[in-house]
């Protein structure tokens, strides 16, 4: 369970990196709403904490309750659609023993773990009939739970880190074709179908994020209104910013253009503060971590360990870039966090677990080539 590793095996530009921008989103975090900072600070300490204990921890010791943490899974997103804490109409947060928190964001780390013993427990038959429904199966209650609290952004996100796990594990390029050849069209009538009005596939106002990033103009001052001040308010940090915790009238922060810029609009807060080199910062910083991540994957010593680090690096590879691409206009508006960045307890905890692992997979394959 417990091995001695070497200090110079361990990973530390990775852990350097993710401590860069943890702090950039302490400081922007602080710069939104200062009464958050301490928090995030908190929540930066345990998460640091809890990834350093973790990766010197056999990552197949937890592998081998892939079952266990399957169904705890299960078991808390059940609690919250029972027992959740409703807030903004939205029932996603659990509270036990006076900590709030947000299962769906643990959702991601545990099926990332679960499906890397899935798929190396059947890794000679993972193109069968059988495995392949199986494996279909087993994400459905994780997806209807979430989609229903509800979090639609959120499920996309879990879909795309099982997809790519479950490519990583071994999954054929005829099935994959053969699904992209019926998907793709499946998604463009659907997207069709949720333009048209009286439509009832998705919430009315999911359908109204999806107009107003088609048409800005004309929900300029309603729908749209946020994503198009987000904009201007990145586009006039200019180079290097107007400056964090700035009290000039002309920022979109200071005005409350933006409500709730701390989690979703991050974004917008670094690059109004920070400017584009600061933006430039924010997507290096993550574009090296997904990186680091896919070459731990590379180098595992199982098929395991590869599935692991390729599912954080989806995390926050996708995750990462569906949130800049809101604040900037090329998505719709989603709920989702910038990774490391956003406030966010849960989140940014969750992360820095997975991440552990991800260290102990590095610790692994190093140790293997050094026997």
């Amino acid at each position: 369970m417990f091995r001695n590793y070497r200090v110079r095996d361990y990973d530390f530009k990775l852990i350097i990196m993710m401590i860069a921008i943890t702090v950039i989103g302490i400081l922007s975090v602080g710069s939104a709403r200062e009464d958050l900072q301490n928090k995030q600070i908190l929540g930066f300490i345990m998460g640091l904490f809890i990834m350093i204990v973790i990766s010197f921890f056999d990552y197949s010791f937890f592998l081998r309750f892939y079952w266990v943490i399957y169904f705890f899974n299960l078991i808390l997103l059940l609690m919250v659609s029972i027992f959740g804490e409703v807030v903004n109409n939205a029932r996603r947060w659990l509270e036990i023993g006076g900590i709030q928190f947000q299962p769906s964001e643990l959702t991601k780390i545990m099926l990332i773990l679960f499906y890397a013993q899935f798929f190396q427990k059947r890794k000679e038959k993972i193109n069968s009939l059988k495995n392949i429904v199986l494996a279909l199966l087993l994400l459905v209650p994780s997806i209807y739970f979430v989609y229903n609290q509800p979090d639609m952004s959120t499920s996309i996100v879990i879909m795309i880190i099982f997809c790519v796990v479950w490519y990583v594990g071994g999954l054929s390029y005829k099935i994959i074709l053969g699904t992209l050849a019926v998907a793709v069209p499946t998604v463009i009538i659907i997207f069709v179908m949720i333009l048209q009005p009286n439509q009832t596939l998705i919430g009315e106002y999911q359908q109204g994020r999806i107009l107003a990033w088609l048409y800005p103009d004309r929900y300029a001052q309603t729908t749209a209104y946020q994503q198009t001040n987000a904009i201007m308010a990145i586009g006039s940090g200019q180079l290097w910013g107007k400056g964090l915790n700035n009290n000039m009238i002309s920022s979109v922060k200071n005005g409350n253009f933006i409500s709730e810029p701390q989690t979703d609009f991050i974004f917008t807060v670094v690059g109004e503060e920070l400017g584009f080199v600061g933006g430039c910062a924010v997507v290096i910083l993550l574009f090296l971590i997904v990186l680091e991540c896919l070459v731990v994957a590379r180098k595992a010593k199982d098929l395991a360990g590869t599935c692991i680090a390729s599912g954080m690096a989806a995390l926050i590879g996708f995750q990462g870039f569906v949130n800049i691409a809101v604040a900037t206009g090329l998505f719709p508006n989603t709920g989702v966090p910038l990774p490391f960045v956003s406030y966010g307890l849960t989140s940014l905890v969750s992360l820095y677990i997975g991440m552990g692992f991800v260290l102990n997979v590095r610790l692994q394959c190093v140790r293997k080539y050094n026997n």
